[in-house]
C-alpha cells in the first residue's frame, strides 16, 4: 500500500526535490501550452505558474496542496482581444493583459462576497445546467483551430492576379502525420498507463510529437542553437510595453469567463478535499481558495502571464502518489520559477511544430467539452425537463454559433462570454428552477 504524505509533512530533502520535479513536469505540459496557442511566452507562463502557486498556498494558509496553472478557459477571449499574427504571435498582448487583471478583481470581489454574505447565492447563479453547456461550448468552439493547426501549414504563395507574394493556408500529409502520431501518443498515455505517467499524457504526448517530427524534419532548430543557457523571460509590464488602455471589447470577452472558472474552482476544491480528506469549502473556506486563484491571475498579468486556474492534472497526480504535502507544491512551484530562467530548454518549447500542438488541442479541447457534459451528466440535470434543454440548447448554439450582440462598432459581447450571460439570465428568469441548493459541507 501507498505510504501517504499528509499535508504538512515534509519529505526528506532528497524526496522533496524528486518528488517536486515530478509535480513541476505532470504540470508543465498544460502550463506551457496555453501560451504556445495565444502567441504569449512559454518562459513566463511557467514562471508565473510558481509565483502564483506560491500566492495560493500563502493566501490559503498552507492547507490546500493545490498548483495553479494557465487556464484554457482564457483561450479564445484572448485571442479575441489580443489577435494572432501569420506566425501565431500575440498581435497585442497587452490587451489580454489587462483583461486577466480584471478577471483577478472579479475574483476578489467574489470572495468578499461569499466572506460577507456564504456561498448559496453562487450555487444558486451556477447550476450544472448553465455552466456545463458553457463548458462544452469552451471545447467545441475550439475545435476547429485544433483540427486546422493539425492539418495545415501557412506557406507564401504568389498571387497570380496582383503578383504579390501571401500568406496561405495549405493542407500538409507530413504535418497532419505529426499531429496524429501527438494525438494517438497522448490517448496511449492517458488510457494504459495507470500510474504517474497517466497523469501528463499532455507532456508526453508532446514528447512523442515532437521526436517524430524531427525525425520527418519538419523541426527548425535555429531558435535553440541562438539561445543562451540562461535568459530572462518576456516581460510585460503595464506602462512599459504597452499601454494601459481598457476597453469593453477586452472586459466583454475575458470577465464573463469566470462564470465557468469559478465553478471549475468549486469543482477541484471538493473532488480534491475528498482525495485529502479536508473540507476545503470551511476550512481555510472558499473565499480564501477563490482570492488565492484571482491574486495569482493578477499578479500573472502584472508581468505578462496568462490568467491562472487551480489544476485538475494536481488533483491526479495526489490521487495516484498519495504525496498531499505542501512542501511537494511548494518546491514545484520554486522549480517552475528556476526552469522559466532555462533559455535553452524554453527555446525549444517554442520550436515545437504548429501540427504537434494541434494534435494534443484535438484531445484537449475535445476533453474540455466531454468534461461541460460529464458536469451535467453527474448532476444528473433532466433534459426531460423543457427548461432545461432550452438553457443548454440556447447556449450552445449562440456559443458555437459565434452570436454577437453588437451596441456601437467597439461595444460588442459575442461568442462564449455572450453565451454565458445568456445561461444565466434564462436561469434566473425562467420558471421552475430547482430551488434546492447545492450541498457542498458534506464533510462535516
Amino acid at each position: 500500500m501507498t505510504k501517504v504524505i499528509d499535508i504538512n509533512e515534509k519529505p526528506s530533502n532528497g524526496q522533496l526535490v524528486t518528488l517536486s520535479f515530478q509535480h513541476m513536469f505532470a504540470m508543465f505540459g498544460s502550463t506551457i501550452l496555453v501560451p504556445q496557442l495565444v502567441g504569449l511566452s512559454p518562459a513566463i507562463a511557467l514562471l508565473t505558474s510558481g509565483i502564483a502557486t506560491i500566492i495560493f498556498l500563502l493566501i490559503t494558509q498552507f492547507k490546500v496542496p493545490a498548483y495553479l496553472g494557465s487556464s484554457f478557459a482564457f483561450i479564445a477571449p484572448i485571442i479575441l482581444v489580443a489577435g494572432l499574427d501569420d506566425n501565431g504571435a500575440s498581435i497585442n498582448p497587452g490587451n489580454a493583459m489587462i483583461g486577466a487583471m480584471a478577471v483577478g478583481l472579479v475574483y476578489g470581489l467574489v470572495s468578499l462576497l461569499i466572506y460577507k454574505t456564504g456561498y448559496k447565492w453562487l450555487m444558486n447563479l451556477l447550476p450544472a445546467v448553465v455552466v456545463g453547456p458553457v463548458i462544452m461550448v469552451i471545447g467545441l468552439g475550439l475545435a476547429g483551430t485544433a483540427v486546422d493547426m493539425a492539418m495545415n501549414i501557412t506557406v507564401e504563395q504568389v498571387n497570380p492576379i496582383t503578383g504579390e507574394e501571401e500568406l496561405v493556408k495549405q493542407y500538409s500529409g507530413w504535418h497532419f502525420s505529426a499531429a496524429l502520431v501527438t494525438l494517438f501518443a497522448a490517448i496511449i498515455f492517458n488510457v494504459y498507463f495507470k500510474n504517474i505517467l497517466s497523469t501528463m499524457p499532455i507532456l508526453l504526448g508532446l514528447i512523442v510529437g515532437y521526436i517524430y517530427s524531427a525525425i520527418i524534419g519538419i523541426v527548425d532548430f535555429t531558435k535553440v542553437n541562438e539561445a543562451s543557457w540562461f535568459a530572462l523571460p518576456d516581460f510585460l509590464i503595464p506602462g512599459v510595453h504597452y499601454e494601459i488602455t481598457i476597453t469593453s471589447k477586452i472586459l466583454l470577452a475575458m470577465v464573463p469567463i469566470v462564470i465557468v472558472t469559478i465553478s471549475e474552482h468549486i469543482g477541484h476544491q471538493l473532488v480534491l478535499g475528498k482525495i485529502v480528506n479536508r473540507n476545503y469549502i470551511k476550512d481555510p473556506g472558499l473565499h480564501r481558495s477563490l482570492l488565492g486563484d484571482g491574486l495569482g491571475t493578477f499578479v500573472s498579468a502584472l508581468v505578462g502571464g496568462p490568467p491562472k486556474t487551480t489544476y485538475g492534472e494536481n488533483i491526479g497526480v495526489l490521487g495516484i502518489t498519495k504525496v498531499f504535502s505542501v512542501y511537494v507544491i511548494f518546491g514545484a512551484a520554486v522549480l517552475a520559477i528556476l526552469f522559466s530562467f532555462f533559455g535553452k530548454a524554453m527555446a525549444l518549447v517554442q520550436t515545437i511544430p504548429t501540427a504537434v500542438l494541434g494534435g494534443i488541442s484535438i484531445l484537449l479541447f475535445g476533453i474540455i467539452a466531454s468534461s461541460g457534459l460529464r458536469m451535467v451528466v453527474e448532476n444528473n440535470v433532466d433534459f426531460g425537463n423543457n427548461r432545461n434543454m432550452v438553457i443548454a440548447s440556447v447556449i450552445l448554439v449562440v456559443g458555437i454559433g459565434g452570436a454577437a450582440l453588437r451596441f456601437t462598432e467597439s461595444f460588442a459581447i459575442e461568442g462564449m462570454a455572450l453565451a454565458a450571460i445568456v445561461g444565466v439570465i434564462l436561469n434566473l428568469i425562467l420558471p421552475g428552477r430547482d430551488k434546492k441548493i447545492v450541498e457542498l459541507e458534506e464533510n462535516e
